[in-house]
């Protein structure tokens, strides 16, 4: 099994299952592979569902990037992931069976349909390598608000997944893997009943009547993550 796995579409629905033991971290590579399937899905799909095989689901990106070009092209390959994930076609539904982190919190936030298990849990642990994470400053405010995103980014501080829920990251929390598998085939087999053609309008219609900041939020994030990065032994 690569790293992300693509199947073939099977009655409208793209299955995408990273696999990148132990923490599945997004690489440039990642990135530019989903947001190529979300950029140009194959004929009949409607529906990605996207999970990770092990005991989490994504703790971030890789952090190889050392001089200001290859940090400026990881921070692109991550906003153009987000955008990707807010442009597409295709309904999006993440199956997050363990803890998220940084660009894994994202990943729940940017899809349409987020569920997760009870002891799942989500935070933003930038802080604590002297990092501001610009790209989740760029949207977290909007899902959680000020107080919440400022708490949360400037302290680490582990979201419980009910909590998660109750702030509007996820859509719902269940009890085991098993019950997650079962919610999301239910709730997949929900979305497939109607049309795709509407569901792509409600999406765009979300996109384009909500805050129109967001797309420059995106791109002043690039700037600020690269400056960031490349400060974080300071103090």
């Amino acid at each position: 099994m690569s790293d992300l796995t693509i199947h073939p579409v099977e009655d409208g629905v793209i299955l995408a299952e990273l696999s990148r033991p132990p923490e599945n971290l997004f690489s440039i590579e990642l990135c530019d592979s989903l947001a190529a399937l979300l950029d140009d899905p194959p004929e009949g799909a409607h529906v990605l569902r996207f999970r990770s095989t092990g005991d989490v689901f994504c703790l971030g990106r890789d952090r190889g990037g050392s001089t200001p070009a290859e940090v400026r092209a990881e921070a692109e390959a991550l906003a153009g992931l987000t955008r990707s994930a807010q442009r597409t076609r295709l309904v999006t539904v993440a199956e997050v069976q363990g803890d998220a982190a940084g660009f894994g919190v994202g990943l729940v936030a940017a899809f349409d349909v987020s569920v997760a298990v009870r002891d799942a849990s989500f935070r933003f642990p930038e802080v604590g390598i002297g990092l501001a994470p610009a790209l989740v400053l760029a949207w977290l405010p909007r899902v959680v608000g000020r107080r919440e995103a400022f708490w949360l980014t400037a302290t680490g501080t582990p979201l419980p997944a009910h909590r998660a829920a109750e702030l509007g990251l996820l859509n719902e929390v269940v009890d085991s893997r098993e019950d997650l598998a079962k919610r999301v085939d239910d709730m997949v087999a929900e979305l497939r009943s109607r049309s795709p053609r509407v569901h792509a309008d409600i999406k765009d219609m979300l996109r384009v009547f909500g805050d129109v900041g967001d797309e420059r939020a995106l791109d002043v994030s690039i700037d600020r993550l690269v400056v960031g990065s490349l400060r974080r032994g300071e103090g």
